[in-house]
C-alpha cells in the first residue's frame, strides 16, 4: 500500500482543536442565551470568551501557517463548471454509481464545492462572527469609536445568526464527510491520521 499524505499534523491538530473550540463555543453560546442550564450564565460567559481568544490566536497562528506554506492555495475557487458537476454529482450521481468528477492530488485535495464552502466559512460567516463578538465584548469601548447609537442588540442578533449559520455547517460537513470518502468514515480517518491508503 502506497501512502498519499494529504493532510500535515499542523493541518489535523489545528481541524480538531478548532472543531472542540467550535463545539464549545456553540454550548456555552446557547446556554447564554437561556437556551439550558450547564456552567451557570457568569462560567458561560468566561468560557466562552476565553475559547473565543484561544480561537483567534489559533486563526492568527493558521493564517500565518497557511500564507507562509502556500496552502491558501487549496481554497481559492475553481470555475463554475467543476463546482455545478460536484452539484450534480451529490444531488444525483452520488446515488446512480457515476465516477467521481473530481480526482484530487496533493497541490489539490479539496474538490471545487469545498473550496467554495470554506471560503465562504472563512471570508463570509466567521467575520460575521468574529466582528459582532468583538463588538459585544468591547461594548463599553463603543462611544470612543462613534457607535454608541448602534443598539447592542441588533449586534448580538448578527452574533446569533452567524453562530446559526456555524452550527448549519456542521452537519451538511459531517454527513459529506462521513459518508462520501472511498470507503465509509475513510475522510474521518485520514484527518486522523493524515493520509489515505491506496493499493500500490
Amino acid at each position: 500500500m502506497s501512502q498519499i499524505y494529504y493532510f500535515s499534523l499542523f493541518e489535523r491538530l489545528w481541524h480538531w482543536s478548532q472543531a472542540l473550540l467550535i463545539f464549545g463555543m456553540l454550548i456555552t453560546g446557547f446556554e447564554i442565551h437561556g437556551t439550558y442550564h450547564l456552567f451557570g450564565f457568569e462560567q458561560a460567559i468566561d468560557l466562552h470568551t476565553i475559547m473565543a481568544w484561544v480561537l483567534i490566536g489559533l486563526w492568527l497562528l493558521a493564517l500565518f501557517w497557511h500564507t507562509t506554506t502556500g496552502e491558501w492555495r487549496q481554497y481559492v475557487p475553481s470555475d463554475p463548471d467543476s463546482m455545478l458537476a460536484m452539484v450534480k454529482y451529490y444531488a444525483v450521481g452520488i446515488f446512480l454509481g457515476s465516477p467521481h468528477p473530481f480526482h484530487r492530488k496533493r497541490a489539490e485535495k479539496h474538490n471545487p464545492l469545498q473550496r467554495m464552502a470554506y471560503l465562504m466559512l472563512t471570508m463570509i460567516i466567521s467575520p460575521i462572527v468574529w466582528i459582532s463578538g468583538l463588538l459585544y465584548l468591547f461594548y463599553q469601548y463603543w462611544p470612543s469609536i462613534g457607535l454608541q447609537g448602534v443598539p447592542l442588540g441588533l449586534v448580538a442578533v448578527v452574533h446569533t445568526i452567524g453562530a446559526f449559520a456555524v452550527l448549519c455547517f456542521i452537519p451538511i460537513h459531517l454527513y459529506l464527510a462521513l459518508t462520501t470518502g472511498e470507503k465509509p468514515f475513510g475522510n474521518l480517518v485520514e484527518m486522523i491520521v493524515g493520509h489515505e491508503a491506496r493499493k500500490s
